[in-house]
């Protein structure tokens, strides 16, 4: 046991010893303890006077005997060294003032000392039109604000797209080659389905009755001959076929025994006709007859110019006799036609594309909505980021493949 123990500090003896890493606040006082040190041989001390009582003896020594357990108690216990307490250091701090207005990301406005173009402009107010009495004392109505501005705008927009109504409306379903009194009735029969119907679906069954009746075609004389089961199925794909067929029936029938085989040239003879509304009588009085005695007013021009503010209603007939008001004669029968390409192409009953309207672009229409067009710029992102990742993935498992058949070869 004497010789192994002996063994091992010989061992030790000679093994180097490497000191551990020294922080610079403890060779700060290592300096100290040497200063202190070298002090006390040249007798550089000062010796207090002991005169004194105890207390003032133990101060005294406190104060001028240097201990180095007092630093390495007084140390930090970690590692880590921090900045700035061992060693001198300068630093500049700039402080700088920045003016920030915050707006509400729900109102959209423009912040404060921006150029104003970069915001969203600003929606128009709505300005209905309004009865007031002029100064000879006659009352008169007063068309909307910036009216002439909105419909000289739409009319721009419907030249650059082109929407059902302008080759598949009531107006051009009837044959050029029958006679004025056939072309009349077809144009009848096809403002009688147009209701609740797309112009789309209505010249398909328009054309059914062209083709599938004898010939000529739609006639007032084949309508009365045909079975109304037949002619149910000819216009299946318009809605409400079951009440359209017996409507076209019956006024067949009126058509023969009360107006000579010809549609009515009134507006009170056409509203008589079963299935056939205000809108209808307006539009075929236009299109028919080539009068224009009052505007037809569908879903579509009752709703968009509800948008725009020209007026506050709630039927189609309370439009009517609102637009009918103020509005030239001379835009009476184009306005349908307007308005309801307009309504198909731009402003949709559902998702309206006011990202891409010049009313929107100009603050014209008050009922404008432009955070749609982000909406699908972040959609569109996403799915980038998606096919990106699936790319990845499609790479990292054809590698692992090969990695594999190498394996196996080496084998």
């Amino acid at each position: 046991m004497a010789r192994n123990a002996a063994k091992a500090a010989s061992s030790l003896s000679h093994l180097d010893f490497v000191p551990r890493r020294q922080t610079r606040a403890f060779a700060a006082s290592l300096q100290t303890f040497t200063y202190n040190a070298e002090s006390k041989a040249n007798g550089d001390v000062k010796r207090e006077d002991l005169s004194g009582d105890d207390s003032s003896l133990s101060s005294a020594a406190s104060e001028s005997v240097f201990d180095i357990e007092d630093i390495a108690l007084g140390a930090s216990p970690s590692k880590k060294r921090k900045r700035g307490l061992d060693s001198p250091s300068t630093a500049v701090t700039s402080v700088s003032t920045v003016t920030s207005t915050r707006t509400s990301p729900r109102k959209g406005g423009v912040i404060k000392g921006e150029d104003a173009s970069i915001g969203k402009p600003k929606k128009a107010k709505r300005q209905p039109a309004k009865r007031i009495v002029n100064e000879v004392g006659e009352e008169e109505v007063q068309p909307p604000g910036k009216w002439e501005e909105v419909y000289d705008a739409v009319k721009e927009m419907r030249k650059e797209r082109l929407a059902p109504v302008d080759t598949m409306g009531c107006e051009t379903l009837a044959e050029e080659h029958l006679t004025p009194r056939d072309k009349r009735f077809q144009t009848l029969i096809a403002l009688m389905l147009s209701s609740q119907t797309k112009d789309t679906t209505n010249a398909i069954a328009m054309r059914r009755l062209q083709t599938e009746l004898p010939h000529p075609g739609l006639t007032l004389e084949n309508i009365l001959e045909v079975n109304p089961v037949k002619l149910n199925e000819m216009i299946f794909v318009v809605g409400f076929h079951n009440n359209k067929t017996r409507f076209i029936k019956a006024a067949a029938e009126i058509l023969r025994d009360q107006f000579g085989g010809d549609i009515p040239d009134t507006i009170e003879g056409l509203i008589s006709l079963p299935g056939v509304g205000p809108k209808m009588a307006y539009l075929c009085m236009s299109a028919a007859w080539g009068r224009t005695e009052g505007i037809g007013v569908d879903v579509h021009v009752h709703r968009i110019t509800n948008l725009w503010g020209w007026h506050k209603t709630k039927q189609p007939e309370e439009t009517r006799a609102t637009l009918e008001a103020w509005l030239p004669r001379e835009k009476w029968h184009e306005i349908n036609h307007l308005l309801v390409g307009f309504g198909q192409t731009t402003c949709l009953p559902v998702g309206r594309k006011c990202g891409e309207c010049t009313l929107s672009e100009k603050g014209l229409c008050p009922s404008a909505v432009v955070e749609k067009k982000v909406v699908k710029r972040v959609k569109k992102m996403k799915k980038e980021d998606e096919g990106v990742k699936g790319v990845e993935k499609e790479e990292l498992e054809v590698a692992v493949k090969e990695e594999e058949v190498v394996a196996e070869d080496l084998k």
